[in-house]
C-alpha cells in the first residue's frame, strides 16, 4: 500500500475537501486524486462520494480512517522508538493546546515539587493530530477536549467547564455581571481557528450568527487569543481551565448568558510508567478542583 496516497486518504477525511488535503501535502490536487484513485484500486473500494467542493467519507472510508491513522502514525514514531525504549525515559505526556497553559503545566509544576526526580516529555499537537500521534504509541498519558474518539482506549472525564466571555480588565463592559452576544456588537472577536474544539462547538451551536460572531482577527491557540484580549484588541471565548494563570490579573472572565459547556478529561495507556501517571492525574485534579469551585 502506497503511504502517500494513505496520507492524502487521511488528509481529504481531515480536511473535507481534496483542495485542502493537497495543499497539506504540498502536492497539486491532480497528484493527490491521482494517489487517492490508486488507494482505491488497492482497496477495489470508492472512498468518497462528491457533495459540491465536499468529500463525504463512504462506510469504507470510515472503516478505514482509525486504522490508517495508526499506520500512518506507527510509520513517524519509529525514528523515537529506541529512545522511547530506553531504561529511564520520561513520562510522556500530549496535550490539546487550549489546556497547556491553564492545567498541564500547573500540574507539572505540583507534580515536580512532589517528585523532583521524575523526567517529563510533553508536547502539544492540535485537534486533527493528537489522535495521529497517540495511536502510534508514544505517551503515556493524553490530556484532550471531549468529547474524542481514540480507539478502544476510553476517556476520563476531569471536568465540564461553561464557556465566558473574556475581556480586558479595563474594558468598559468587563464590569458587567454577565453578557450576550448583543452586548458586544461593537467589540471586535478574536476567534480560534476552525480546526479547534471550541470553534466547532460555537459554529455548530451558533449557526448562522452574524454581528459579533463575526471574526475580525484569528488565532491557531487559545493563549494566542487570551494575550490578545489582554492588549485591548476585542473579546474572545474562554473558560477558567483553559485560562493561563499569568493572564488572570490582565482580563476578566464574565459568564455568558447562553449556557454553552465543554468537558475535558484524560487517556492513559498501559506501560511501565503507571505511578508516574496516577501521580500526573492526581496533580491534574488539584489543579482543576478549585477552577471547578470557582463562581
Amino acid at each position: 500500500m502506497n503511504l502517500r496516497a494513505l496520507s492524502v486518504f487521511v488528509g481529504i477525511i481531515e480536511e473535507e475537501t481534496l483542495t485542502r488535503a493537497a495543499a497539506r501535502m504540498n502536492l497539486s490536487q491532480s497528484a493527490a486524486s491521482r494517489l487517492l484513485s490508486l488507494l482505491e484500486v488497492d482497496l477495489a473500494a470508492e472512498l468518497f462520494a462528491r457533495d459540491g467542493r465536499r468529500m463525504v467519507p463512504t462506510a469504507a472510508a470510515e472503516a478505514l480512517y482509525p486504522e490508517a491513522l495508526r499506520i500512518l502514525a506507527q510509520v513517524d514514531a519509529l525514528p523515537d522508538v529506541a529512545a522511547t525504549e530506553r531504561a529511564g525515559a520520561p513520562l510522556r505526556v500530549i496535550c490539546h493546546p487550549r489546556l497547556a497553559g491553564g492545567l498541564v503545566v500547573p500540574a507539572f509544576a505540583t507534580l515536580a515539587r512532589r517528585q523532583p526526580d521524575l523526567r517529563v516529555r510533553f508536547e502539544t499537537a492540535p485537534r486533527r493530530e493528537l489522535a495521529r500521534r497517540v495511536l502510534a504509541g508514544r505517551y503515556d498519558l493524553a490530556v484532550a477536549a471531549l468529547p474524542l474518539s481514540l480507539g478502544a482506549v476510553e476517556a476520563v472525564t476531569l471536568g465540564t467547564v461553561r464557556l465566558g466571555i473574556l475581556l480586558a480588565r479595563d474594558h468598559p463592559l468587563a464590569d458587567r455581571p454577565s453578557l450576550d452576544l448583543s452586548d458586544l456588537s461593537d467589540v471586535p472577536y478574536i476567534a480560534l481557528d476552525e480546526t479547534t474544539a471550541v470553534r466547532r462547538l460555537l459554529d455548530a451551536t451558533l449557526p448562522g450568527q452574524r454581528g459579533p460572531l463575526q471574526p475580525r482577527h484569528e488565532v491557531s491557540t487559545g493563549t494566542n487569543a487570551y494575550r490578545l484580549v489582554a492588549a485591548g484588541l476585542g473579546f474572545t471565548f474562554a473558560d477558567p481551565v483553559a485560562l493561563d494563570p499569568e493572564l488572570r490579573d490582565r482580563v476578566r472572565l464574565i459568564p455568558w448568558r447562553r449556557s454553552q459547556s465543554i468537558a475535558f478529561g484524560y487517556f492513559r495507556f498501559d506501560g511501565a510508567r503507571m505511578a508516574s501517571v496516577d501521580a500526573m492525574v492526581r496533580a491534574m485534579e488539584d489543579v482543576v478542583r478549585p477552577l471547578l469551585q470557582a463562581p
